[in-house]
């Protein structure tokens, strides 16, 4: 990095630092703040893969608990199935359930996909999907030598759920941060949607921390189609006077900057509330697509989301989902059988409904999760590891590859550690800086979203970070 750029990312973080962004509300923004964001806007134009008047969403879907996805991607055959057998023991697949996908070989070795991921394996054999191996959070390219030394800075917290789960979302795991990637796109692009009272960001799940900004929230559906408070602007006695309790509320003239802040955010969440459920009157259900299981729901109205965005006034989201319940530290064998079943039909599902709209080039969803796990078997599962395999599926996405470096599964592999535990070769910031870049992301705004990446990569190579996103896409 040059050092009229080091200067240039040094003001620009003193600047945000002094702000006092961090204080403010959904709506209550500063003038330093909003000449930010116009100045972003701009330098979106020029950004790659950007088109007059198109629309891009990310769809973030957390495995959250540690998914194995030692699991999932798989050597199909020769030598890289024997290491992976041999450090998987009772946890491995069997060669002869593995489903091969159609790829090149990648040094000789073939690989393929859990039995339970057919629908997986057709997308990616279609190029409509494809594999990020061995990714995983760091701060700094790390060896096998340099971690046993103890002489590399290491993420937060490595092997904590609370904490890896956390820097994936906020993509700095150097440190503890409160807001996310995906809310400091939306407080730097924010602009781009000509709806002030609808969010960037629609959670499925509720609270969290990857759609958290300086200056934007979540705004939270569910697949019951329940928005805002309850009962408010319903027509029954209790409700008429919950609603008029709660305008009285709302409509004072607060002094305090928190009290303002609090009633902002109520106020934008009751306007976007009626705007979702006026958007969603008339948006397709796609009864005829998805399957009554709690992730095919949740795809399913992020689908019914998506085709209001005319309605919304929205060019630019995000959505989150957490697909909860992985850490398998038992059983991962029959979980897997259960739960794989579930994401695969669920991709497959809202991959239709997205074609069914003409929006599949321009919906992008991946996944990301808390760690892999260690190779080794605990006896009936699998524990706290570090690098793992991670999926990204759209009519964006460089499909049918594996990209990164898929690594020796062996037990004295360059990159194992004790007990199995994979160092990444690939960076989450790599991996999350590809997305952001295709969303419309300047790579001058890189470096403030992800701090870390100068370490992996140049923002302004010419080059994506890691291969996967069809940068020329328009």
């Amino acid at each position: 990095m040059s050092e009229n750029h080091r200067k240039h990312t040094l003001s620009r973080r003193k600047f945000i630092a002094n702000s006092g962004c961090a204080a403010l509300g959904l709506t209550t923004l500063f003038s330093s703040v909003i000449n930010m964001k116009a100045i972003a806007a701009a330098a979106l134009d020029k950004s790659p893969g950007r088109a007059e008047g198109d629309y891009r969403a990310m769809v973030c879907l957390l495995l959250s608990g540690g998914a194995d996805s030692h699991n999932m991607l798989i050597p199909a055959a020769g030598n890289g199935y024997g290491a992976y057998q041999a450090s998987r023991g009772n946890i491995a697949v069997p060669q002869s359930a593995v489903l091969p996908l159609q790829h090149p070989s990648i040094g000789g070795e073939t690989y393929g996909v859990h039995p339970a991921m057919a629908e997986i394996k057709g997308l990616f054999d279609a190029g409509k999907l494809s594999f990020v191996a061995n990714v995983g959070t760091l701060t700094e390219p790390v060896t096998k030598a340099e971690y046993l030394s103890g002489n590399k800075k290491l993420p937060v917290g490595l092997f904590s759920h609370s904490d890896q789960i956390k820097h994936w979302q906020t993509g700095r795991p150097g440190e503890r941060s409160r807001y996310g990637w995906g809310g400091r796109i939306a407080d730097l692009m924010a602009a781009q949607n000509t709806n002030p009272a609808m969010s960037m960001n629609i959670s499925l799940s509720g609270t969290n921390q990857f759609q958290q900004g300086m200056t934007t929230s979540e705004f939270a559906v569910a697949p019951n189609e329940r928005f805002g408070i309850n009962g408010y602007g319903r027509n029954s006695h209790y409700h008429t006077e919950r609603t008029a309790a709660i305008k009285n509320m709302i409509e004072r003239d607060y002094a305090d900057i928190f009290e303002k802040t609090y009633v902002n955010t109520v106020k934008g969440g009751i306007e976007g509330g009626l705007k979702m459920e006026e958007a969603l009157e008339s948006s397709p259900s796609f009864d005829h697509i998805f399957s009554d299981t709690p992730l095919s729901r949740q795809m399913q109205m992020t689908a019914r989301v998506i085709a209001a965005r005319e309605r919304l006034d929205v060019s630019r989201q995000t959505f989150f989902i957490n697909f909860g319940g992985w850490d398998h530290h038992d059983e991962v064998i029959s979980a897997q059988q259960e739960k794989l079943p579930e994401l695969s039909k669920a991709l497959d599902e809202f991959r239709t409904a997205l074609e069914e709209m003409g929006v599949f080039e321009g919906v992008t969803t991946f996944t990301i999760s808390d760690f892999g796990r260690t190779l080794t078997s605990n006896g009936d599962g699998s524990d706290h590891a570090w690098a793992g395999n991670a999926m990204v599926m759209g009519g964006g996405v460089n499909g049918g590859q594996i990209f990164g470096n898929y690594p020796d599964l062996s037990l004295n592999g360059e990159y194992t550690l004790e007990r199995g535990v994979l160092i990444p070769t690939v960076s989450a910031a790599e991996y999350m800086a590809e997305l952001a870049l295709w969303y419309g992301v300047s790579p001058g705004d890189l470096t403030e979203i992800f701090p870390d990446l100068p370490n992996f990569y140049n923002p302004y190579s010419a080059q994506p970070p890691v291969g996967f996103m069809n940068m020329t896409q328009s």
